[in-house]
């Protein structure tokens, strides 16, 4: 069969036979056998095939003519692409090549047991899916398709999609000739996903660029709708340098998507697939198993290791076997091929009403005028440089995404078309926002933010905003290390090309705030709660936990191991909750379990509340997140941080409790800091210094306690000195008693952010290490180098 290619007999080195993607699945079933890679099997009709039909049914001069008009303009591109399709559809095989595609159907008819295979077939060009250049989306997939005769029409179908409108005007973009490019027919055996589910897997950060992430969108029914961008998929997070190791479970992060609609067989009629809508049982569920999540994870990690590069992969489940299988994949080109000697840094300079929100897609801002277009038929109302807010986008939409200065979807998750094609085009998109058509009007002027992390904003108004390039190279080497102080789960993930060395700070109480809105002792007294306002927002939080501590747990650990992710191997040092009893309460269910104190910042907070039966339950809860983080993850690279240990006597009693859940120092590598902030924590050093491996310094209350000036109190501000010598001098005692006695010192106040000559004087003191703002790092790496410079002239003028 002199057209006929089977995938098992393909490679890598097949493309111009068969097409990229074509190749692609001989490659993964000769080559990543020994991985457990599952692939369907199938076969490819030839690139001789396509110009065999090309010139059996009569079009290649008519083709040549249309392209030509095309190049003088003298024809629309959807005028061309109109009529050459009309040409590809009306064309007819050669007989012996039809005969073959029969024979090979009934070959793989035989092979799956079957008398009449149901198969994807799929269109594979031969420059398609480079490692510079993505095809993706551009032609027509077909899927159930059950009988010869159909198999033929839906092949006449794929060379058609060759000369869709977007591949038209991206080959003439990329430099492709037409007339150079055929196109390859994948017929493979359909996987059962409209009984289960089926999604895109990304082997790196689509939106960041991080490279040790693996990120899988999934939702029930056949892969088109997350492929397409129709729903908002479930989102998974993966770590990938933990998944060698078959212990350890590195699924970082699990997002519910809303999963309205799913595409299934249809029952007949002339139609192979429909969509339909899920049963609230499926929105409420996620698609995927944590065990089959990793699985893909592990598929994923294996067939980019073997390609070298990062991976767009798609996959499905089978419903009736409980199969799994990769059944695509093609080099990811946008992120990969972005320049890593920079990072531009927007940030807004002023805030407005929050209209709508979804899924950032890149990190810029853009201001403009709201046009809302419902259909393709009413692009001709689009201006340049406006906000383009519509349901959902396909390939038809492209000229106009070009023209936005950003993009705003009601559906769609990261991987589809409005995502991707908003990522290639370097515009800033917010997908999935579940109702920007209904809530932005045309003519509105607002500002597009994907700068505030995972979620991007849509503010009513044109805000003030700024960006600004920073150049990673040429970075200073020092002897302080220097990290960085983080707050939300996404921001580490923005920062990660930083040149730091771990983060010295990150809040806990910022992602128990912003991710899990509940009061821990709500959740380990629920059954007692009084409060049936809070019962009600409990309940809803905590749909589809059993037992709502575990939804503290799940999410908290969640939010820590993604921070700790973004610097692995380098420490993080996570502080355990250092809310005041006032935002304690502020918390669902909050106001039952904190008393009203006069003076929270001097009240019941930090270490004195981990033992205290009013809240120990509650501290036990963060206990087993750190644990869940660092030893079922596997990132062994969190550091606990107590923050407002007043005594020796009460650092004592926290590492018992903490001892009593599972976290003992030393054990299992585990290091325990404690935040210097009170002069007691200076002046008893070496005895602090017995129960800890180091000291953080919190130059905020430590300056509130040394000055004696409330550091909210608006009449004082004036007095609240951060560098002021006393300040200074309580520093510097405090690194000369800690080294003494071989503990190391950092800091991740404000102060070194603020105050250029605050990072000179730590370095002059000989502190270890100096946690920063992200937006404070690149100046003051320089001025440590600096200042470490003026250090060594004086050694190096006496030796």
């Amino acid at each position: 069969m002199a057209h006929i290619r089977w995938f098992e007999e393909l490679t890598n080195e097949d493309v111009a036979s068969v097409g990229g993607k074509n190749a692609s699945l001989g490659e993964m079933i000769r080559s990543l056998r020994a991985e457990r890679v599952s692939v369907p099997g199938g076969f490819a009709t030839t690139a001789e095939a396509y110009w065999a039909f090309v010139e059996a049914s009569g079009i290649r001069d008519r083709l040549e003519e249309l392209l030509a008009a095309l190049q003088r303009e003298e024809v629309t591109l959807q005028e061309a692409g109109s009529r050459v399709r009309r040409l590809f559809r009306r064309g007819r095989f050669p007989e012996d090549i039809a005969e073959e595609i029969r024979e090979a159907y009934a070959e793989l008819s035989r092979r799956y047991g079957v008398e009449e295979a149901d198969v994807a077939v799929r269109s594979s060009a031969t420059a398609e899916d480079l490692p510079t250049a993505s095809f993706a989306g551009q032609q027509e997939t077909f899927l159930n398709v059950v009988g010869a005769e159909e198999l033929l029409d839906a092949c006449r179908r794929c060379y058609a999609s060759l000369f869709t409108d977007r591949a038209i005007a991206y080959r003439r973009e990329q430099g492709f000739d037409h007339m150079q490019v055929a196109l390859s027919v994948g017929v493979q055996k359909m996987v059962r996903s409209d009984l289960a589910g089926a999604g895109v897997m990304f082997t790196v950060d689509t939106e960041t660029g991080f490279p040790d992430m693996i990120v899988i969108d999934a939702n029930f029914g056949l892969g088109e709708t997350v492929v397409q961008g129709t729903v908002n998929p479930d989102e998974y997070r993966v770590f990938q340098p933990l998944l060698a190791d078959a212990r350890l479970r590195p699924v970082i992060e699990k997002t519910l998507g809303e999963k309205a609609r799913k595409v299934v067989y249809a029952p007949g009629g002339g139609h192979a697939t429909r969509t339909v809508d899920t049963t609230q049982d499926e929105r409420r569920a996620f698609v995927l198993t944590d065990d089959e999540i990793l699985r893909f994870a592990r598929w994923g990690d294996a067939i980019e290791r073997h390609y070298g590069r990062p991976m767009d992969v798609e996959w499905a489940k089978d419903g009736e076997s409980g199969e799994l299988f990769v059944v695509q994949a093609r080099p990811e080109t946008v992120v990969s091929q972005r320049e890593a000697a920079s990072l531009r840094s927007y940030r807004l300079e002023e805030r407005g009403e929050r209209l709508v929100q979804g899924l950032a897609i890149g990190d810029a801002v853009a201001a403009g005028k709201v046009i809302v277009i419902r259909s393709p038929k009413e692009m001709g109302r689009f201006e340049d440089d406006a906000v383009l807010v519509t349901g959902m986008t396909d390939p038809d939409w492209v000229p106009i995404m070009k023209r936005a200065a950003a993009i705003v979807t009601d559906h769609g998750g990261r991987t589809s078309h409005a995502a991707i094609v908003s990522r290639e085009l370097g515009v800033p998109a917010i997908v999935g926002t579940g109702e920007a058509t209904h809530v932005l009007r045309d003519g509105q002027e607002v500002t597009v933010s994907c700068a505030e992390g995972e979620t991007g904003y849509v503010y009513d108004g044109r805000l003030a905003f700024s960006s600004e390039e920073i150049r990673l190279e040429d970075v200073p080497e020092t002897r302080t290390r220097i990290m960085m102080n983080i707050a939300s789960p996404a921001a580490a993930f923005r920062w990660w090309r930083l040149p730091v060395r771990g983060i010295g700070l990150a809040r806990m109480e910022f992602v128990i705030n912003n991710e899990i809105a509940i009061h821990p002792m709500a959740l380990v007294r629920y059954p007692d709660l009084a409060d049936a306002d809070a019962r009600r927002e409990i309940d809803r939080l905590t749909r589809g936990y059993e037992d709502k501590t575990e939804y503290f747990v799940d999410r908290l650990a969640s939010g820590i191991a993604r921070i700790a992710a973004s610097q692995h191997p380098d420490p993080v040092l996570v502080r355990t909750s250092d809310f005041k009893t006032n935002e304690y309460a502020a918390l669902i269910g909050g106001r039952e379990f904190e008393p009203a104190e006069a003076n929270p910042m001097l009240g019941f907070r930090g270490a004195s509340r981990y033992y205290d039966e009013r809240y120990r339950e509650g501290f036990a809860l963060e206990c087993r997140a750190i644990k869940r983080a660092r030893e079922e993850v596997g990132l062994r690279n969190v550091v606990v941080m107590l923050p407002f240990c007043r005594t020796p006597e009460e650092a004592d009693r926290v590492l018992e409790v903490m001892a009593e859940n599972g976290l003992r120092r030393g054990e299992a590598g585990l290091q325990v800091y404690v935040m210097a902030e009170i002069p007691s924590n200076v002046t008893l050093a070496d005895l602090f210094a017995e129960r800890f491996d180091g000291f953080s310094i919190g130059s905020n209350d430590l300056t509130q306690l040394v000055l004696g000036v409330d550091r909210d109190s608006t009449d004082l501000a004036a007095l609240f000195q951060e560098n002021h010598e006393a300040v200074r001098r309580t520093i510097a005692e405090l690194i000369e008693r800690a080294h003494a006695a071989g503990t190391p010192v950092g800091i991740c106040g404000e102060a070194p952010s603020n105050h250029p000559e605050f990072a000179a004087f730590l370095v002059e003191a000989g502190i270890d290490s100096i946690s920063l703002n992200p937006d404070s790092v690149m100046g003051t790496i320089g001025r440590v180098a600096e200042a470490e410079e003026r250090l060594r002239e004086p050694a190096r003028a006496h030796s």
